[in-house]
């Protein structure tokens, strides 16, 4: 499953995004995730499908997406499903929460991959 191109190494594709929304504008976020949970991502331990992104409080937030437990991982390893905080600009979170509330689009997970060493998810603005 891991696709290489340029610097970038695909860890996880939301194809049915596509076909459930039309999809406009795209964000690329930095996500905060635990040890095991990168170990998991990398392995291509993780599932979009049913996952979106919402805005709180001046915080993005990934919802919903499973990163499958680390398979060498301990007592302390992490929750398969849980909110994740996105890395965003200021700009960029208020301009998402603009689209959202406004115009009553959705926030929806694309794509994960590895960029330069460091996890991404791109966030498209969609309309169901």
């Amino acid at each position: 499953m891991a696709e290489q191109r340029d610097n970038i190494k695909l860890l996880s594709d939301n194809r049915s995004a596509g076909h459930e929304y039309h999809l406009m504008d795209r964000y690329e976020a930095g996500l905060v995730l635990t040890g095991t949970e990168v170990k998991a991502a990398k392995g291509g331990k993780i599932q979009l499908r049913d996952s979106y992104a919402e805005v709180v409080d001046n915080e993005a937030w990934l919802v919903n997406a499973h990163i499958s437990e680390y398979s060498h991982g301990n007592i302390m390893n992490h929750a398969p499903v849980r909110r994740r905080k996105l890395l965003l600009h200021r700009r960029e979170i208020e301009n998402l929460r603009g689209e959202t509330r406004e115009r009553g689009l959705t926030l929806v997970p694309t794509r994960l991959y590895l960029k330069s060493g460091r996890i991404k998810v791109e966030i498209a603005v969609a309309r169901g």
